[in-house]
């Protein structure tokens, strides 16, 4: 294997980059290790043996332009009235790529606590109302036994 580690510092220096970002094909080292000076190594830069690596803003960017997205849209879900403030609120800093799927699910799981609470409303209003009717049916037994025995102690 040839040391090139005076090429590789050639090519950063021509380049304008650090040294990090320099990439010697390695099917070519020994054309690369024939370069001693900047005019060659300019040449291999051309050819495409030594690669010089860019810094890549794709991610961040990517990242910031689907949180936009998102957020618009839950802007608009909040205002068409699909979602109320507080789903809003804590979808805000979640924003994720299953937010539509975690909004139906959220919706879906409030309607079915509505629905759970809804029946048990109902059913304690008819246990309530069942109560009653046996207490007022007792009550009345109670009035007429009552009934019969105060006529029964009147007789006497």
């Amino acid at each position: 294997m040839v040391n090139l580690r005076s090429q590789k510092r050639l090519a950063a220096a021509v380049a304008g980059v650090g040294k990090r970002k320099i990439w010697l094909d390695p099917a070519e080292q020994a054309e690369i290790g024939n370069a001693n000076s900047r005019s060659h190594v300019k040449k291999l830069i051309k050819d495409g043996r030594v690669i010089i690596k860019t810094h890549c803003y794709t991610l961040p960017v990517q990242w910031m332009r689907r949180q936009r997205v998102l957020r618009r849209l839950l802007r608009k879900y909040r205002e068409a009235g699909k979602i109320d403030k507080h789903l809003y609120h804590s979808l805000y800093q979640k924003s994720k790529r299953v937010l539509m799927e975690y909004i139906h699910k959220a919706k879906a799981e409030k309607n079915r606590t509505k629905v759970l609470t809804d029946q048990m409303e109902a059913r304690r209003g008819k246990n309530k109302a069942t109560r009653d009717r046996r207490a007022k049916r007792l009550a009345e037994k109670r009035q007429a036994i009552l009934a019969v025995e105060h006529e029964a102690a009147v007789q006497e």
